[in-house]
């Protein structure tokens, strides 16, 4: 894994209305991308859910946020509206995304897959924070703890 900071990789994808988003529409402003295995299973919804409730907090320090997956824009979609999702999520279909940012590989047992894991960028476009192996509960709250610091 590549230390911070370096330039956070380039990408455009759809989000879960079909609407094509690209890291430099956040050139600017602080991001928080979080890239995770599939929608609505327990470890990834406990994730989004913890997101979505420091989102607000976020916001007022001038974050925004995007989740990311290889599932589809009608899974993203479902998954949004279920869990009043508050933010984007991104459809990485082939991997190309989650692999630039160095998030597949293997996972428990050897298996290859999406590893969950979360990105703080800077205004400037630098990774300026990795979340490796990231505990879904509670994890909106270290965000919000560790941007205070880079913020400072």
């Amino acid at each position: 894994m590549k230390q911070p900071p370096y330039p956070a990789p380039d990408f455009t994808l759809p989000n879960q209305d079909g609407q094509s988003i690209s890291l430099s529409d956040f050139a600017g402003s602080w991001l928080v991308l979080y890239i995770y295995p599939r929608d609505d299973t327990p470890g990834c919804t406990t994730e989004a859910c913890s997101m979505r409730d420091a989102r607000d907090e976020l916001a007022e320090m001038g974050v925004r946020v995007i989740g990311l997956s290889k599932d589809d824009a009608s899974s993203h979609e479902a998954f949004k509206a279920k869990h009043n999702l508050n933010f984007d999520l991104l459809s990485d279909s082939d991997g190309s995304v989650i692999d630039a940012y160095g998030a597949w590989g293997a996972k428990m047992f050897g298996k290859l897959g999406i590893q969950r894991k979360t990105f703080i960028i800077s205004p400037e476009g630098q990774v300026v924070k990795v979340y490796g192996r990231v505990t879904p509960a509670g994890h909106g709250e270290q965000i919000i703890a560790d941007l205070k610091t880079l913020q400072a």
